[in-house]
């Protein structure tokens, strides 16, 4: 209730218009029988025509005055509603895009999207039977009693008498439904895991020809989930008709001794109609309220799911304040880092130090596993480091503010990735208002422009979801080329060469040592011939610096850059 109450309050006034809705719909309920009694006792038995068209259009009237607040309930309980899920769905996003990776492998990004969508309609849902019902309800019952009470003191007695047996089952099934909840919630997230995974890895999958593997994969978890959801919806559906058991017993004793107090002359016969509706109205409101209390565990699942993220502390802190410098010119600096992945005592890298100055391009080499990606994922600060510093101009990274170091950095990730939209749409994703001019300047640079003049809309060409409709090559360098076109003052290359052709990988290095003179380029390859004009390689072994030099430097003193050259080049490339 912390989140929703949270979030209503910042519709007061839609709130206070449900409420009088609330009120204005109860008295219209109410009115009627009242109206009914006296169209009755004064009109039918009293054979008083006047009296009867009276009372007769006026219950016309409430009843049209009552069809239009119940229609104003619905449309103000459906504004509040979506525009608070609409808002709880923003804020959690723009919460997880400030999460760092620590963050994202706690929750997982099947649970994330579950909670942006589901639980979120979960609350929807919720909120809009509260709204509706969760203030109708207990006033309807109160206001209902109250009449029966003026009425019949002797009749109300028998609706007291259900009262404990209906809280009592409301609080069994509220107890048994929020374990329940939170089990189908669970499951939703492993569907949309192995969903998430099935998609995104299809290719592989029908290569090894693992098609029903995944369908029996998939239909155990689905499983799980149908049975969680059965319990869930078994329990639920056992409510309603033990309520209405009860609520026909009560209705059958207060028939019963209505009759008996009319035959006696205690009780009129419009008075006894009223009644029965009164009881009516008392009977099915505390019904409404029960329903209301047995969704409240699902919902209260789904909150606290969500409020887990919205509160989550990211380990990442953004508290820099300063400025990149766009005129000074920039130095990089690695001061003795240490670094392991959070909740892991492994150490990843371990003591790096180098340094490298504006206009140089440095290389990072070393064997699978020793550390190469996580140093170059240090300096956007995806993570921070466990030890030592790594400094922009003699300044801690963590004392710039993120987005203006980020801002200067040109990252191209490991993995190629391309968004949904037009090659112009992923460009200007490195800078929003880049030019066509300056696109086919960065394409020409990243050996792309060829292939994007073949396309028969340019610039306008459709990007699928991941680049899926390009070749691995073709979405390295539109990847390279969004990095290129923000001129940035680092440039981060994580073996962002592996899936081009020989001569492209040496006409793109050419290209970038021609066009970029002002900039550190840092390069991460597996391939010697990528990085042998290096200004300086780095060679990474366990985490650790084997080796520094030139490709020269390094033939000649570093044992490991010796033997990654003999299983990669000739004799003849070697001298």
């Amino acid at each position: 209730m912390k989140l929703m109450l949270f979030y209503l309050k910042k519709h007061k006034w839609l709130c206070l218009m449900d409420v009088l809705c609330v009120f204005g719909f109860i008295f219209t309920e109410l009115g009627l029988p009242t109206l009914m009694a006296k169209l009755v006792n004064t009109g039918i038995l009293q054979n008083n025509l006047r009296n009867i068209w009276d009372y007769g259009l006026l219950m016309i009237l409430i009843t049209i005055f009552g069809v239009g607040l119940s229609m104003c309930l619905s449309i103000v309980c459906a504004k509040i509603t979506t525009s608070i899920v609409q808002q709880i769905r923003s804020d959690l996003f723009n919460k997880i895009q400030s999460y760092s990776h620590e963050e994202y492998e706690k929750i997982g990004v099947a649970s994330l999207i579950t909670r942006v969508t589901n639980d979120a309609t979960q609350i929807a849902q919720f909120l809009n039977t509260i709204l509706r019902m969760g203030v109708t309800a207990p006033l309807m019952f109160i206001a209902s009693m109250v009449m029966v009470y003026q009425t019949s003191e002797a009749l109300s007695k028998y609706i007291f008498y259900a009262l404990p047996f209906l809280i009592l089952g409301v609080v069994l099934i509220a107890s048994l439904s929020k374990p329940l909840s939170l089990k189908q919630q669970k499951n939703l997230d492993g569907i949309n895991r192995i969903l998430r995974e099935n998609l995104s890895g299809i290719r592989v999958i029908r290569a090894f020809v693992n098609e029903k593997f995944e369908e029996k994969r998939f239909k155990k978890r689905n499983q799980r989930y149908c049975q969680s959801s059965q319990r869930l919806f078994l329990l639920m559906a056992l409510g309603n008709p033990l309520f209405n058991l009860l609520f026909d017993v009560v209705l059958v004793m207060i028939i019963w001794f209505g009759a008996k107090q009319i035959s006696f002359g205690n009780l009129a016969v419009g008075n006894y109609i009223a009644i029965v509706e009164y009881v009516f109205h008392a009977l099915f409101s505390t019904m409404l309220f029960a329903t209301l209390f047995m969704m409240y565990p699902r919902a209260n699942v789904s909150a606290q799911r969500i409020l887990a993220a919205l509160n989550m502390p990211v380990q990442l802190k953004d508290k820099g304040t300063k400025k990149v410098d766009e005129q000074q010119k920039v130095t990089l600096t690695f001061d003795h880092v240490t670094f392991a992945y959070p909740n892991d005592k492994q150490l990843v890298l371990d003591d790096i130090s180098f340094t490298v100055h504006q206009g140089e391009m440095v290389a990072v080499i070393g064997s699978t596993g020793s550390g190469k990606s996580s140093l170059m994922q240090l300096i956007p600060r995806f993570y921070d480091v466990t030890k030592g510093q790594i400094l922009l101009n003699n300044t801690d990274l963590r004392q710039y503010d993120l987005s203006s170091l980020r801002a200067h950095l040109g990252y191209v990730p490991q993995k190629a990735l391309l968004f949904n939209g037009t090659i112009a749409d992923n460009l200007r994703d490195g800078k929003q208002d880049a030019t066509a001019e300056q696109m086919w300047q960065a394409l020409d640079i990243a050996q792309a422009a060829s292939f994007v003049k073949e396309k028969s809309k340019q610039l306008q060409e459709r990007v699928s979801e991941g680049g899926n409709n390009f070749s691995g090559g073709q979405k390295q360098r539109l990847s390279i080329a969004r990095a290129l076109i923000r001129q940035p003052k680092i440039y981060l290359f994580d073996d962002s060469f592996s899936a081009l052709d020989v001569k492209t990988d040496a006409a793109l290095r050419h290209a970038l040592k021609e066009h970029i003179t002002s900039s550190i380029i840092l390069v991460i390859a597996q391939r010697i011939t990528s990085i042998m004009h290096a200004d300086k390689i780095i060679v990474l072994d366990r985490g650790k610096i084997a080796g520094i030099g030139t490709h020269q430097e390094l033939l000649k003193r570093c044992d490991l850059y010796q033997e990654i050259a003999k299983s990669q080049l000739s004799e003849e490339e070697l001298q």
